[in-house]
């Protein structure tokens, strides 16, 4: 049996000092979230109120992944600094943001 190939990392793009407080303040909301979903347990809420926090914490942590991806696309992308990729870059974003 073959060792399986390893994956190359993708190159990330340094992420500028507003992209970083963006996703440390989104990241502390949901913290906020999870911790407020474990006060509903100890609280012995109703269970649709818990799956409806663990359904908005789960979309939300998966935006800050798609917000991460899109540094990453745009590290790839932007090197040429055409406005044009730029703008494209900008509807990439926003696409991922919005069916993310």
């Amino acid at each position: 049996m073959s060792a399986k190939p390893k994956l190359e990392s993708l190159p990330l793009m340094q992420p500028t000092p507003q992209q970083q407080d963006k996703m440390i303040k989104r990241l502390a909301r949901i913290e906020g979230q999870l911790r407020g979903i474990q006060k509903l347990i100890r609280d012995q809420a109703d269970c649709e109120k818990v799956v409806q926090q663990l359904t908005a914490s789960r979309k939300a942590l998966d935006k800050a992944f798609f917000e991460l991806m899109a540094c990453v696309i745009e590290g790839s992308v932007l090197e040429d600094g055409k406005p044009e990729t730029e703008e494209r870059m900008g509807e990439i974003r926003r696409l991922l943001a919005k069916y993310a």
